[in-house]
């Protein structure tokens, strides 16, 4: 057996155990922070996933001072600790992230967005620019029929999904716990961040809220999930 061989069963149990490590955080520690080093590793873990055609149709917003935070209290319950207090993850988390999805402004094929990226970020030729640019509208217009811009959104906020899962697995192999936050008004924060921080709404809308730190105590209850017999179906 090679190096790589025999380290596979230490890697499977190391999988496992982040992932029966973590657990949606409610209520962190506020005197814990996550070092740069351990969440600079997070943030690659975001930027290294894949995503359609390797269109990259996210950003990730971190949102770390207090009065920041406070701009979101009325209107994200799910930040809140699930209503059972009025710090929850706003209040306590080390690090706290909305992930933003980019409109059909950007993401519609053909955009200029997607022409500097393919030569500025991909550094393509201009012959496979064309393949993809013909690629990308059949996909969207008739392979997908995702053509208005709710549906484009939509779409690249299931991108963003992918990078928030890659996040929060990172963390839980380093031991960090976190929280992925779908509990907002999606109006409200769209203007709060248009208002407040700078973010062209038309170009970018939030797809979902992300608190990362160190639980301030065990779950109360075990993790339940359904059986594997009743998940996988192989044919």
């Amino acid at each position: 057996m090679n190096a790589m061989t025999d380290t596979v069963p230490d890697i499977r149990g190391q999988i496992l155990d982040a992932f029966n490590f973590r657990h949606a955080t409610k209520v962190f520690d506020p005197e814990r922070k996550i070092s740069d080093e351990d969440f600079q590793t997070i943030f690659e873990a975001g930027r290294l996933s894949p995503t359609s055609f390797g269109h990259e149709p996210f950003r990730i917003l971190m949102i770390q001072t207090p009065e920041k935070r406070e701009l979101f209290r009325e209107f994200s319950w799910g930040a809140n600790g699930m209503m059972n207090g009025t710090s929850g993850q706003l209040g306590t988390a080390s690090h706290f992230g909305i992930l933003l999805a980019a409109t059909g402004k950007l993401m519609r094929a053909g955009s200029d967005h997607l022409q500097r990226h393919y030569r500025e970020v991909k550094q393509l030729p201009e012959d496979v620019i064309a393949f993809l640019n013909q690629a990308y509208e059949k996909f969207q217009q008739h392979d997908h029929n995702i053509t208005t811009d709710r549906e484009i959104t939509d779409w690249s906020g299931k991108q963003a999904y992918i990078v928030l899962g890659n996040m929060m697995t990172a963390a839980a192999l380093m031991g960090i716990d976190s929280c992925p936050i779908e509990g907002f008004d999606m109006d409200r924060t769209t203007r709060t961040l248009r208002d407040h921080f700078g973010i062209d709404t038309t170009e970018w809308k939030p797809a979902v809220m992300v608190a990362f730190g160190y639980r301030a105590k065990d779950p109360e209850f075990p993790k339940t999930r359904r059986s594997l017999e009743d998940t996988v179906t192989w044919y």
